[in-house]
């Protein structure tokens, strides 16, 4: 879990990452082809994402204002 901006800075990087490591096993592997590496690289980015959005919710509920 995220749990401040050196925790979300370095999960940003992370994602960043892997996404270019699927854009590159997408582009050496044809579709039909055995996935389970492009599957469990998409599993990261899944919950990267989640984790992101939640540190995300819980800082805009700090700050006054916001919506």
């Amino acid at each position: 879990m995220i749990a401040n901006p050196t925790e979300y800075a370095k999960a940003q990087d992370e994602l960043h990452t892997l996404e270019q490591r699927l854009t590159g096993l997408l582009q050496t592997n044809p579709p039909g082809s055995k996935g389970f590496t492009k599957a469990g690289v998409r599993k990261l980015i899944a919950q990267l994402h989640e984790e992101l959005a939640i540190y995300e919710g819980s800082e805009a509920a700090k700050k006054p204002g916001t919506n």
